[in-house]
């Protein structure tokens, strides 16, 4: 018996290229430093790893497909060992371009820290353009006094370049357990009109950009009471070693310029040079 299947080619959806990338790195403590043992790279993602000055492992992470798009497929999965300590930050700002209907970019971000272990989780700016979608999760396993400083800034198009963004397709999902148990989660959605959306005073007070950061930490009470806070910023302590930060401004500059002295307040390396205005 033969079968026909007959394609209404008026009706069709052509579908864009998709670009899939994987990179997974696992850091050991030897002696005083933080070593690569073991690395594995798979399509548009790629590794980068400058001299550092430090004890951490220094790992720069670039998308080759240049940034993401309906149907992309983005998956980092980074591990640091007992002791070890891992700062990972991109080579540059990643770029979220217009989708067709239906076709959402995926991205998931895996952290796992061994007893004593840290990573500090840096990529530089997430940028919006109008018709973006992108769904992304994290998800932080954390052993023991492993910590974690986790930073996520994005950017609702380029205010110099006058863009605008109409509409916009984003969930943002993040949920940090320590050992097993979940102790931090926090989901976002911003789905549809994106000027109201982000003029309403509980989302984003009609900022051009935000940014959360979460330090998981025997040292975040401490360090948070310390913190010279932007007036657009405010901070929560969730537990006595859960500090939550969440920051708006009006352009990516001044978003930048606001978090670099909170990065370098909470992190305990030295900031990556990319970050440097």
């Amino acid at each position: 018996m033969t079968y026909t299947t007959q394609i209404d080619m008026d009706r069709a959806t052509p579908l864009q290229p998709r670009a899939q990338g994987a990179l997974q790195l696992v850091a050991k403590r030897r002696g005083a430093q933080s070593v690569i043992a073991d690395l594995r790279q798979q399509g548009a993602l790629k590794a980068l790893f400058p001299r550092s000055h430090g004890t951490a492992l220094d790992a720069v992470f670039l998308n080759t497909a240049g940034g993401l798009t309906g149907g992309d497929r983005m998956a980092l999965d980074i591990a640091a060992g007992a002791g070890a300590h891992v700062v990972v930050s991109s080579q540059a700002a990643e770029r979220g371009y217009a989708a067709l209907d239906g076709q959402i970019a995926q991205v998931d971000v895996t952290l796992q820290v061994a007893d004593a272990g840290r990573i500090d989780w840096l990529p530089q700016e997430t940028i919006l353009f109008d018709a973006a979608a992108i769904n992304r999760r994290m998800n932080v396993d954390l052993a023991g006094s492993g910590q974690c400083l986790i930073v996520e800034p994005m950017i609702f198009g380029r205010v110099a370049m006058g863009e605008v963004v109409h509409q916009l397709h984003l969930t943002d999902h993040w949920r940090i357990r320590r050992d097993g148990m979940l102790v931090f989660a926090d989901s976002v959605r911003l789905i549809g009109d994106a000027d109201a959306l982000l003029a309403r005073a509980a989302v984003g007070g009609a900022a051009g950009a935000m940014a959360t950061l979460l330090l998981a930490a025997p040292c975040a009470a401490a360090l948070g009471s310390q913190l010279d806070l932007p007036a657009t910023a405010g901070a929560s302590l969730l537990a006595d070693d859960l500090l939550l930060i969440r920051l708006l401004a009006s352009d990516g500059f001044t978003l930048r310029r606001d978090l670099i002295p909170l990065i370098e307040a909470l992190s305990a390396a030295p900031i990556p040079r990319v970050w440097r205005l």
